[in-house]
């Protein structure tokens, strides 16, 4: 087993990042557990047939999920998800795998996966560096904060809204000694399929404070 000083000096597995990363999230993850509890019972395909789906059932939605058009990894859904933010709240991307984890490419070795991965979101070719949390059931992309939780910034979320293709984009696997860094993971995400911007703007109305939502229903009633 070794001592304690040369067990800290070991690589974090993947088990040490997952639990680093939940006391990250801190209370976030409400509408996550409502969408994993969703996404149990019903398969993939029939849950994001057709491009975005809404949360159905409900007045104001908190969270879209789809299916990558394409992508090489172990990717089965991304969810737009409406998540606290401390005493507010905030956007998050969600993916959601297709085992237990973690995230990698088609074929990849859980033993590759990088202390410092890293991730990107492009819009129609509009770049947002991301921050990836790897989760017990999902992996969270962030590119902002709001009182310390992980959050999508606005102009990465009007990008969502008024764009057509987002790429997720990853560095997962390690590289052979004296290799550059260089990513080696895709989704690709079509924004405009099933309820496309509208669905995006719905879940957006979840995240704003509650004067805004008074403010939207005065207006959406005139």
């Amino acid at each position: 087993m070794g001592t304690a000083s040369e067990r800290s000096k070991l690589p974090p597995t993947w088990e040490d990042m997952v639990v680093h990363t939940l006391l990250n999230l801190g209370r976030s993850g409400l509408a996550a557990l409502a969408l994993s509890a969703v996404l149990a019972g019903t398969s993939v395909t029939a849950a994001t047939a057709g491009g975005w789906r809404l949360e159905e059932g409900v007045s104001a939605p908190s969270y879209a999920v789809a299916e990558p058009a394409s992508s090489n990894l172990n990717i089965d859904v991304v969810a737009l998800v409406c998540e606290e933010a401390g005493t507010e709240r905030g956007l998050q991307l969600q993916l959601y795998l297709s085992g237990p984890g973690p995230l990698l490419p088609n074929g990849a070795s859980p033993q590759r996966l990088k202390e410092t991965a890293r991730a990107e979101i492009s819009i129609d070719g509009q770049a947002f560096p991301a921050d990836i949390l790897f989760a017990a059931d999902r992996v969270v992309l962030a590119d902002s904060r709001r009182q310390r939780a992980p959050v999508l910034s606005e102009p990465l979320i009007e990008a969502m809204q008024a764009g057509k293709t987002m790429l997720l984009r990853f560095d997962l696997v390690g590289e052979r000694p004296g290799a550059a860094a260089a990513l080696d993971g895709e989704a690709t995400i079509d924004l405009r399929a099933g309820a496309g911007s509208q669905a995006v703007a719905a879940v957006r109305r979840c995240a704003e404070p509650a004067g805004d939502h008074v403010a939207s229903a005065s207006v959406a009633s005139h």
